[in-house]
């Protein structure tokens, strides 16, 4: 990650709302102390004494604050996609601008700059300045839980008032025609009684409704009215309270859960690996081990998981193969998340490592995770999506789309720029769905099934001199070191146009190839990073000519994957 990188994530932070670090929370106090400093000046230049004695100052008070705020709205603007991912693009900067807290600050901010192009008196804009008091919304919890509460509840917010409307016009056409003989100059027409009924809501402040029926009928209707009088503040005002405690509740079990997921980050400390001397995060945590080391009930495991950005829910025995009729075994997964579809780790390096479904398939991301960082590759890892519809970054046939993925291709082309670039992209064999193969590792280079030399058209290769050597060295090392198989496109088909090594724009040039490897080998096996390590160190010699870079903060025993990323 660039400085310039770090700087804007480190700005992003700062202010997004919803993370409360200790940055954020300064910043918040900066633009809330800001806002209240910027209201009382409003407040103190209504007062023609005071504002003739330190005019000068409010006025600079109210620059200064408007500059602070131009900037900070600016960059709001800015990193509003790294903020939240549903801002991303031009697109997404001008929805927030919509939103109501982005219209806010550009209304509370901008205008004061048309002063320099525009003929408008200075006073004008102090009206603008009271909005900035809108602002601090953004900041209170009261004004969230009510939020939340009128959200909660606004479906039957909008039922009571369309059955109260409902009913006062029909009492209103009712009161017309018995009123209408009595008192004809009064309620002449529909319109004049309807105006009368709803009026008896707000206490008639205009004064429209100021004859009251005559008729014994019409007086009984008036009752009625009276009656959903209370009805139209009362219904809606329980409805509300009622919604609120729920917020409220909601918001105690959001912190208790808060509570519970810093728990479970702390459960992901690194292990030593004795097999590579590095210490490493679990590649998962079994639901029984959670629930004995937290005390929890496994509803609550899935509420955390559900809240947490970076938590996952994996079924283990769906990587045995189904013949061996493995139970289910339900585990928690960790990951990196700084994309709105997962990881993306540039490095710099001409391999880049891709992990298009590891939101749906265990423990593929992790280990595409700890193969980049140890060889020093770029990293690509679809963390973030459903299992089902299964619909993989790999094979792009599915129609419409897909969360992350317009993102996830961005960042596959700003590392594939280089015409000597290569692309691994790692997929898992031998799970439930597919058989127990005689060979652990699959190499597809864009051929179809069965054709195991480079015969074939549109191959995913390029420098074909240079990948025969690079697949005989690896066939040769895991065969010598582990003992384990590795084939040619035997058993997988890759020439379908949609997959995605085809649609990245220099698809014509750069070097792709697939590597299915089995679950036995990078899940189920004690050598699992070793073996990592060893594919990595065949990568890094035949396609860079370089040996391993040192990885010293893998050799540091921390929580989770902190100070990894870089």
């Amino acid at each position: 990650m660039s400085r310039f990188q770090q700087l804007k994530k480190v700005i992003a932070e700062a202010l997004d709302d919803d993370k409360k670090t200790r940055i954020d929370k300064a910043v918040d106090a900066l633009i809330i102390s800001l806002i209240v400093i910027s209201t009382i000046e409003i407040f103190l230049s209504t007062f023609t004494g005071v504002n003739e004695r330190i005019g000068g100052i409010l006025k600079f008070i109210d620059i200064f604050t408007t500059i602070v705020f131009t900037i900070e709205v600016t960059l709001r603007i800015w990193l509003a996609g790294d903020i939240k991912p549903e801002y991303k693009g031009f697109k997404g900067r001008l929805k927030y601008c919509f939103s109501f807290y982005g219209f806010i600050d550009i209304l509370a901010t901008y205008p004061f700059y048309l002063g320099f192009f525009f003929p408008i008196p200075y006073s004008a804009f102090k009206v603008l300045r009271i909005v900035r008091l809108l602002r601090i919304f953004r900041y209170m919890t009261s004004f969230k839980l009510l939020k939340a509460a009128f959200m909660s509840k606004k479906a039957e917010l909008a039922v009571s008032l369309q059955f109260l409307c409902i009913i006062t016009l029909i009492l209103s056409f009712l009161l017309f025609f018995v009123e209408n003989k009595e008192q004809s100059e009064y309620y002449s027409n529909g319109w004049k009684a309807m105006v009368w009924a709803f009026n008896q809501y707000i206490k008639d402040p205009g004064g429209f409704a100021y004859v009251p029926p005559a008729s014994t009928i019409g007086k009984l209707i008036a009752c009625a009215i009276g009656i959903l009088k209370i009805a139209i503040f009362a219904v809606p005002a329980g409805l509300i309270g009622s919604g609120f405690l729920q917020a409220v509740n909601a918001q105690k079990e959001k912190e208790t859960l808060k509570s519970i997921s810093k728990k479970l980050h702390l459960a992901f400390e690194r292990k030593l690996d004795v097999h590579t001397g590095f210490y490493l995060s679990p590649m998962s945590l079994p639901f029984a081990n959670v629930q004995a080391s937290q005390g929890l009930a496994e509803a609550d495991i899935f509420k955390v998981v559900d809240m947490s950005d970076d938590f996952r829910v994996v079924n283990l025995g769906t990587t045995v193969p189904a013949d061996r009729m493995a139970p289910d075994k339900l585990a928690i997964e960790h990951f990196v998340l700084n994309r709105p579809y997962g990881c993306f780790i540039n490095r710099g390096s001409k391999i880049t490592i891709v992990a298009p479904s590891s939101s749906m398939d265990a423990a593929i991301g992790y280990y595409a995770y700890y193969l980049a960082k140890i060889g020093g590759f770029n990293l690509v890892s679809r963390e973030l999506g459903v299992s089902r519809p299964y619909r993989s970054f790999y094979n792009q046939s599915f129609k419409g789309e897909v969360a992350g993925l317009n993102e996830f291709m961005e960042d596959m082309n700003t590392v594939t720029t280089d015409a000597d670039s290569w692309v691994i992209t790692l997929l898992p064999s031998s799970g439930a769905n597919e058989p127990e193969f005689p060979t652990q590792f699959h190499i597809e280079y864009g051929g179809k099934k069965g054709d195991e030399g480079f015969d074939g058209t549109d191959l995913l290769i390029k420098n074909i001199e240079k990948a025969d050597k690079l697949f005989t060295e690896l066939e040769q090392t895991m065969d010598i070191c582990y003992g384990f198989k590795t084939d040619r496109q035997r058993y997988h088909d890759t020439s379908s146009p949609d997959i995605f090594l085809r649609k990245l724009n220099n698809a014509a040039q750069i070097n792709g190839f697939v590597l299915r490897i089995a679950w036995s080998v990078f899940l189920w096996n004690a050598q699992k990073i070793d073996v990592a390590k060893t594919l990595a160190q065949v990568l890094k010699q035949q396609i860079e000519g370089l040996d391993l870079p040192d990885c010293p903060d893998l050799k540091v025993k921390d929580i989770g994957y902190q100070d990894y990323i870089d």
